[in-house]
């Protein structure tokens, strides 16, 4: 079919691929750093002037990055609102990131529509502070103003495609986009607009939700633009992964994510019931304590790095000698523990040593995502391999003890940009489709990513043992707190 790109707008970021259409051989990559800095200097802006995406977008595609290519596909930053006036003028900077400003707006939320239940069953999930409908309740209490001024709502991928576009009168979004917004139900494939009303005041014009397959239109050059999609989606796009399959992200915190064939409505709000880039859903859970756990352990016991601890836990043995770290640092919302703290059982004179106390921290950060994959499994979702991401997962402690602990085979995916891959494999799909190659219903098979293959083998007892300790210190600590 030729070439096309995918183009990933992370939170600091443009990474470009270009990709043989037919295998998703990557041939050619950009990248350019937003120009964007944080008022204070010291991390990442709660406001972002859009254009600064188009300006490192332009930058990553220089050189002739895209000569010959006959269609891009957009991944971009979840979270981030573009509130447009009538004209299509930006009201006020795009709101990303997690932006702490709008904790308020979530609780005013939860209560104003009747409750966490509420809003699992509206529309799959309950308002949490990145999430744009919180970020509506937010400027709308903080900035009515601009609130009222507001009467378009785009996300970033789809202001992203809309200029890419021309700017045209239609404006597109897909399933997995919309279903991160808090307006937009997987379950029913529909906005809810009483729920923009709640959150903004008024209603607001929301953009179209089109197929996986679909193209959002045609540039004037000729360059079919695919949809579009969230970050997650395309990532889990770009790796290939299907149903079986589940994907655990260690990063400050950690999440679980698997595909499903139909959207899962949990009343506790432990789920968030997403949908992917190919017209499945994408059930996630997420905890608030992984890679976090094991930098205070680090600090705790005095060592340099995360390399430096995997290295001591590994002295140790499974089951840390009876030391069950309960991760909790930041509180916990899977199992649902706000206002919680991590803790520390069967401290005896023959575990007090710091190899035994690493090994408690890798173990401590695994059992607690087990309890997030366990709530999927315990809602039906099959898990029989799980791709494991993020830096840590290289780490040989986390390698060692992952198989045994999750009970299935364990991927180790070789670093890649799948998020860029994923979009430029959406537009593979859309190209293929509008030239009549491609079915609409199935997408294309690219080659799978490079991975390390982990199995729990003789292991998997121990680590069913390890399981129960920390199931056991949990629930002595915190009983009925944890129900999948």
């Amino acid at each position: 079919m030729g070439i096309v790109a995918g183009l990933d707008s992370s939170p600091d970021f443009t990474r470009i691929v270009v990709c043989d259409a037919d295998t998703g051989a990557v041939l050619r990559q950009g990248y350019a750093p937003h120009p964007v800095e944080s008022p204070d200097g010291t991390g990442r802006p709660s406001d972002v002037d859009p254009q600064a995406w188009l300006l490192s977008l332009g930058e990553a595609a220089g050189g002739g990055l895209l000569e010959g290519v006959q269609a891009i596909g957009v991944s971009a930053q979840q979270n981030a609102v573009v509130p447009l006036d009538a004209q299509g003028n930006t009201v006020r900077p795009a709101m990303v990131g997690g932006d702490k400003r709008a904790q308020v707006a979530a609780a005013d939320l939860i209560d104003a529509l009747g409750g966490r239940e509420a809003w699992a069953q509206a529309v799959g999930c309950v308002p949490q502070a990145p999430q744009p409908v919180t970020k509506l309740r937010w400027l709308a209490k903080t900035e009515p103003e601009n609130a009222v001024r507001a009467a378009v709502l785009l996300q970033a991928h789809d202001w992203l495609v809309w200029q890419l576009l021309g700017r045209p009168v239609r404006r597109t979004t897909d399933r997995g986009g919309a279903s991160g917004t808090g307006y937009w139900s997987a379950a029913t494939g529909s906005y809810r607009g009483d729920l923009v009303e709640l959150a903004l005041g008024h209603q607001a014009m929301l953009p179209e939700v089109i197929g996986p397959a679909e193209a959002a239109g045609t540039t004037p050059e000729g360059l079919l633009i695919s949809a579009g999609t969230g970050e997650t989606m395309a990532a889990a796009f770009g790796l290939g992964i299907g149903l079986g399959d589940a994907v655990v992200s260690l990063g400050a915190s950690g999440s679980v994510m698997a595909v499903h064939p139909e959207a899962l409505v949990d009343s506790s709000g432990m789920i968030t019931s997403l949908a992917d880039a190919t017209g499945m859903h994408l059930p996630v859970v997420t905890t608030l304590n992984a890679v976090r756990t094991l930098r205070g352990a680090a600090e705790l016991l005095g060592v340099a790095d995360l390399e430096g601890l995997s290295d001591l836990a590994m002295k140790s043995t499974p089951g840390s000698h009876g030391l069950v770290l309960l991760p909790y640092l930041e509180g916990e919302r899977t199992p649902h523990l706000p206002h919680t703290a991590g803790m520390l059982a069967g401290l005896r004179r023959e575990s007090m040593k710091p190899e035994h106390l690493a090994r408690a921290a890798f173990e401590g950060m695994l059992c607690g995502l087990a309890d997030a994959l366990d709530v999927l499994r315990g809602r039906g979702v099959e898990v029989r391999r799980i791709f494991l991401l993020g830096a840590a997962a290289e780490l040989s402690a986390v390698q060692a003890a992952a198989p045994m602990l999750f009970g299935a085979q364990v991927v180790v995916p070789q670093p890649a940009d799948y998020a860029a891959i994923g979009a430029a494999r959406q537009a593979a799909w859309a190209l293929g489709v509008s030239q009549g190659t491609l079915d609409p219903r199935t997408p294309p098979v690219w080659q799978g990513a490079s991975a390390q293959v982990l199995e729990p083998g003789e292991e998997l007892a121990v680590g069913q043992a390890v399981r129960q300790q920390f199931v056991s210190v949990r629930e002595q600590t915190h009983p009925g707190a944890f129900r999948p």
